[in-house]
């Protein structure tokens, strides 16, 4: 009988914990709906007349027939919980919160919260009718500002100078002291391999983050939380910017005075843009933004739909065009690729005017690239056509994700190099033969050395350039539009026609054409060894596609900087 009685009791005490759980978590409930209740009010400012946002539930009224000492005892167990032991059993009294409630006083507290938190539920809807668009708005910015804080685990933030040697106007014995100058100012060392340092640097941050305890209980991807040590490392470089170079070749590195605090590059021209001015009408027209995304070698128009997609989640109204007109056709010369992209760009941005001017009157039109591998080439070739130059002035955001700027003139990675040589010999690619400044005998009649001297980047008011250390298909300085490290000590004629294009490319950065432009660089450095060692990886082709097949490392980038892709 006895122990009947005892297990009678153990049951009541676990029916009576999970009851006290309850009333403590509907008043939780209650309290966070009010106190996220009155912050979308205050930050959209818009009052609500009859709700106090400074008051919480009074949950003494709760327990309107319990005494003083029981309540008090009650207010206890619900402030500080219930502990459990590790056989299960609880410290309730035996009696639980029998002693302190009857059913009735139970069901009552129950439907108190109940109506209370229903009420407030019902308020928050009849507002959130009226305000929805302020509403919708400031919970976007909030959920991106949250994400980007979130996020910033794995993104590493640096600072750099903009590189930049000068050899204009000098001759070789002359060029090869501006060059010890330069690489002296710079303090590089010539024994550090760049991509092996930024892959070294990325996997030491890996680890400090497997070390890591992550517990967010807010609303996330949980693929991203999994497993932290599977994401991809953002190696973010803001640069900031030298003077452009002199046509004397005597001012090398003298430093401005960089007045803007985020460390991101402003040009010459220092300012914040123009503001916009005009009539009612002018401020209620539309602005057309046109995304041009550009696939690479023997590549798909829908290989970049994950970037796309990212793009689409933070402006909605983007008007987008995946190219097609090189499909199956990156074998041949990249002018005629080139020119077929003008082309197929021309149509569609006319086309979209045309639609955006009967809708209402067309203020002006923000004109984006993002191209991965030669597409970036190709993209660049269209915007030295000559069509195009009615349309440059529309130039915002370009984003080259893995692109041979600069050719493979310093290709390290000899297994891909010899595929290369391959395609040359038997398939007699034309692009390859560019890329490698093989089409000519004389380099300075290459295809890519006379690119490099069309303007092609200087009207874009953002240049992002993607990049990843284990990428073996695009040489990383030519990603990067950087120095290389194998022509570090290179006075031969080929050194000084490689920095000539680096010069012409970087001047077109450093042009005063924007008041505003941006430049960043990103390292992304994927966790590719699930994979194990197979050929993909040894040739750099895992990494080199991984950036089409994920869309993690676009997602960090575009919402940590989502006012370059509005």
């Amino acid at each position: 009988m006895s122990q009947g009685n005892e297990m009678a009791q153990g049951q009541l005490a676990a029916l009576d914990s999970k009851q006290i759980m309850l009333i403590k978590a509907l008043i939780a409930a209650y309290d966070i709906l009010l106190e996220d209740f009155g912050r979308i009010s205050k930050a959209i400012d818009q009052a609500v007349d009859s709700i106090d946002f400074t008051s919480k539930s009074d949950h003494m009224k709760l327990f309107g027939s319990v005494d003083g000492e029981a309540s008090a005892q009650l207010m206890g167990l619900l402030q500080n919980g219930v502990e459990q032991r590790a056989d299960g059993t609880t410290d309730l009294p035996s009696d639980g919160l029998s002693y302190f409630l009857s059913l009735d006083d139970l069901l009552n507290s129950f439907n108190m919260l109940g109506n209370q938190i229903l009420n407030l539920w019902n308020t928050f809807l009849m507002f959130h009718r009226a305000n929805k668009t302020k509403i919708m708005e400031f919970m976007c910015d909030a959920w991106a500002n949250d994400r980007k804080a979130e996020w910033s685990i794995w993104m590493v933030y640096s600072k750099i100078e903009m590189p930049h040697h000068f050899i204009s106007g000098v001759d070789e014995s002359s060029y090869q002291g501006i060059r010890g100058k330069a690489l002296s100012l710079r303090k590089l060392n010539v024994n550090e391999d760049p991509a092996q340092s930024a892959a070294m640097r990325a996997e030491l941050h890996r680890r400090s983050i497997a070390q890591m305890r992550i517990n967010n209980r807010s609303l996330q991807d949980m693929h991203i939380f999994g497993d932290p040590s599977r994401i991809p490392i953002v190696i973010l470089e803001r640069v900031v910017s030298t003077p452009l170079r002199s046509t004397s070749g005597h001012s090398y590195f003298s430093h401005l005075d960089l007045r803007n605090n985020t460390g991101l590059f402003i040009g010459p021209s220092i300012g914040v843009g123009k503001k916009a001015t005009g009539s009612n009408s002018q401020q209620s027209s539309r602005v057309l933004k046109i995304v041009v995304f550009v696939h690479g070698f023997q590549g798909h128009h829908l290989d970049l739909r994950l970037v796309r997609n990212q793009w689409l989640l933070i402006d909605p109204k983007i008007e987008y065009l995946m190219s097609e007109v090189n499909e199956d056709k990156t074998y041949g010369d990249f002018r005629e690729m080139g020119l077929r992209l003008a082309e197929e760009v021309i149509a569609f941005v006319k086309k979209k005017m045309d639609k955006a001017s009967r809708s209402g009157n067309l203020r002006d039109i923000k004109l984006s690239f993002v191209g991965h591998s030669i597409g970036n080439i190709i993209i660049r070739t269209a915007l030295a056509e000559s069509m195009m130059e009615p349309y440059l002035r529309y130039l915002y955001t370009y984003v080259s994700i893995s692109g041979p700027h600069l050719g493979y003139l310093y290709s390290s990675n000899s297994l891909f190099n010899s595929g290369l040589w391959l395609l040359k010999k038997f398939k007699g690619t034309q692009c390859i033969h560019q890329l490698t400044f093989s089409d000519d005998p004389d380099l300075q009649n290459t295809f890519l050395y006379k690119l490099c001297k069309h303007k092609t980047l200087e009207n874009f008011r953002n240049i992002i350039l993607l990049s990843s250390p284990q990428d073996g298909y695009v040489p990383y300085h030519s990603a990067r539009i950087e120095v290389p490290h194998a022509s570090l000590w290179d006075y031969s004629r080929k050194g000084k026609v490689f920095l000539e294009m680096l010069n012409n490319c970087l001047d077109q950065i450093l042009a005063p054409s924007s008041d505003h432009r941006v430049f960043m660089r990103f390292d992304i450095n994927f966790d590719i060894s699930s994979q194990g060692r197979n050929l993909n990886t040894l040739i750099g082709r895992a990494a080199h596609i991984e950036f089409l097949e994920t869309d993690i490392f676009a997602r960090f980038i575009m919402w940590s900087f989502p006012e370059l892709f509005r």
